[in-house]
């Protein structure tokens, strides 16, 4: 959950103004305040997806001239919009969410040529996936990830800011590895094999970091007085879902290759894997992994994606742009029940007209080991 004051957070809860606002970017910045053109905003939103290789997207409706020329503000050449959602005080004070950088990547006409423009933009990271390699680039044994990270991101993105929660970008490949053509798979499968994740953050940062652990609600979302939840609905499932993770590192033919398994070994959980549900694992392989250490990291990371899945959530409440992707919540039932959840995929509103809506996957109580019987 992004930063905010103890006052937009009761905020939230209670009766408000909400603003929003938008800047059209010409150049690359990172940060919460960048310079740029205001356009207005008329409708729109934000949507963010932990698991999609774009975290977030953009779709919104403004006013102004058609990009009839390749420097027009609003043409799909480069130029990013920085959003932001809000609250106005009642002493007039403002304070923003930021919400993130986007691309522009369609802008829409219905009504031409005086009706509004409806644009279609994604996250930095749209620039990364459309940034193929036109020929394999080779990274030799002892390069570190922070300077291969700093190779493929800033061939693209020369002024990118790359954030680490730990010296991992320190570690070294221990064989040659080579990038085929496509940069962003590539740079994926590097952090995946140490348990990371990577996304562009609101501030336009490179972020690459273990998935969060915590279970602690961030927010609670209740009904009734002071609350923000409109409707909820709920789902079990055990389709896609998985409750072990074998992951594999490549060798040579004469070599074996690197192995670790971790199972949901929680007795109590629903998708326990000694229990009714039956032990259904998921393959992960990767050339980068090279040690057990490794293995084990990316095997676990992998799995804790998946305990919870079996029960999904689904509400919309009153808006709290603070909220993100894999924030844990605690969800108020009409009587009573409640639930931490972790959000897995959730729009914010850029009008006053939305309410938030979000999909998420129950907390378990997380206990991943080694198989007993393997």
């Amino acid at each position: 959950m992004k930063n905010v004051s103890e006052a937009f957070e009761s905020a939230v809860r209670g009766s408000h103004q909400m603003v929003s606002r938008a800047r059209v970017c010409s150049t690359f910045q990172t940060g919460t305040n960048p310079e740029g053109e205001a356009i207005p905003i008329l409708a729109g939103d934000v949507l963010m997806d932990a698991s999609s290789d774009i975290r977030a997207t953009l779709d919104m409706t403004t006013v102004g001239e058609w990009p009839d020329k390749p420097h027009s503000l609003l043409a799909p050449y480069g130029n990013e919009i920085f959003v932001e959602r809000g609250i106005r005080y009642g002493s007039g004070d403002v304070e923003y969410v930021p919400l993130g950088y986007f691309r522009i990547y369609a802008p829409e006409q219905d009504e031409a040529p005086h009706g509004s423009i409806r644009i279609s933009a994604k996250d930095r990271m749209s620039g990364i996936v459309d940034a193929r390699l036109f020929y394999p680039r080779q990274f030799t044994s002892g390069t570190s990830l922070g300077d291969i990270f700093l190779d493929l991101v800033r061939e693209v993105y020369p002024d990118a800011v790359i954030e680490w929660d730990d010296d991992t970008n320190e570690e070294s490949l221990t064989r040659s590895q080579i990038a085929e053509e496509d940069r962003y798979a590539f740079l994926r499968d590097l952090v995946t094999s140490y348990g990371k994740v990577m996304f562009f953050d609101h501030r336009g940062v490179l972020v690459i970091k273990t998935p969060p652990a915590s279970k602690v609600p961030v927010f609670t979302v209740n009904h009734g007085r002071d609350g923000v939840l409109v409707s909820v609905s709920r789902q079990l499932t055990r389709e896609g879902v998985y409750n072990a993770v074998v992951a594999m590192g490549e060798a040579a033919d004469t070599e074996e290759p690197v192995r670790a398994v971790v199972v949901d070994s929680n007795a109590n959980s629903p998708t326990y894997f000694y229990g009714n549900f039956g032990k259904v694992p998921r393959f992960y392989v990767s050339p980068f992994i090279t040690t057990s250490v490794q293995a084990i990291s990316a095997a676990t990371s992998i799995l804790s994606k998946e305990l919870g899945l079996p029960y999904n959530v689904d509400f919309t409440a009153v808006p709290n742009p603070a909220l993100e992707p894999l924030d844990p919540v605690k969800i108020t039932f009409p009587k009573g029940r409640a639930e931490v959840h972790i959000i897995e995929r959730i729009t914010i509103p850029l009008d006053a007209s939305g309410v938030l809506s979000a999909s998420s996957r129950q907390a378990t109580n997380m206990s991943i080991g080694a198989p007993s019987d393997l």
